[in-house]
């Protein structure tokens, strides 16, 4: 599975956090609430409600469904640290516009990606496991698993640190395979034949391709 086709794979699960009812138990302290785990579930909840009613939702508006990512799902991510770590050791060779470009065309596929899978799930569960930490952690991973009849379980992870912006989600895992790491070998590939720049235009191309497809 290439790196493009991995992420739809991806995002297409992790937006089952946004539509399928967690039935792990809501946190009544703040300190809880405040929880990693507890943030992934409330944005769960959020989302869930949003497109049980909102009928332009339901049916695949665009526009809806670009505003409710940006403001529901894409805050929960840090996409300087996923695209540095997506980059690997070749991000310390970009200047800040290099890096500053790489990070704006990661999160618009992120975007363009979400939108074209958001309608396609409905009747999956998704169950949160408890969270293993310790309260002076200040990197997690918060562990769910997706179960629908008839098929195995797929277990959906998310790396998350905390910083002064608060708990951001870094990279997600679906079935043991790392979203960043399946990037990396792309994008490192991409580098050793055209430079960033190279790395940047594949990105920009590949986003112009899908915006041209959501089009037809």
């Amino acid at each position: 599975m290439n790196a493009f086709k991995c992420l739809r794979t991806v995002m297409a699960a992790t937006l089952l956090a946004g539509l399928c009812l967690s039935t792990a138990a809501r946190a009544d302290d703040q300190s809880a609430v405040d929880a990693p785990d507890a943030i992934v579930q409330k944005v769960s909840g959020e989302v869930l409600t949003l497109l049980r009613n909102d009928k332009d939702l339901q049916a695949g508006n665009t526009q809806k469904l670009h505003d409710l990512i940006e403001t529901k799902i894409l805050p929960q991510f840090d996409f300087n640290r996923m695209t540095a770590l997506a980059v690997g050791v070749d991000w310390r060779k970009a200047s800040a516009e290099q890096k500053k470009q790489l990070v704006e065309q990661f999160r618009t596929l992120l975007v363009r990606t979400y939108s074209s899978g958001l309608s396609s799930y409905r009747d999956q569960v998704l169950e949160f496991k408890p969270l293993r930490s310790k309260p002076t952690d200040t990197d997690v991973l918060v562990r769910s698993e997706i179960k629908q009849p008839g098929t195995q379980p797929i277990s959906i992870d998310y790396r998350m640190g905390k910083s002064d912006a608060g708990w951001r989600i870094y990279d997600v895992i679906i079935g043991g395979v790392s979203l960043v790491t399946t990037y990396r070998d792309t994008f490192v590939q991409e580098v050793r034949q055209n430079g960033i720049d190279g790395l940047v235009k594949m990105l920009s191309d590949k986003n112009r391709t899908l915006e041209q497809a959501a089009r037809k």
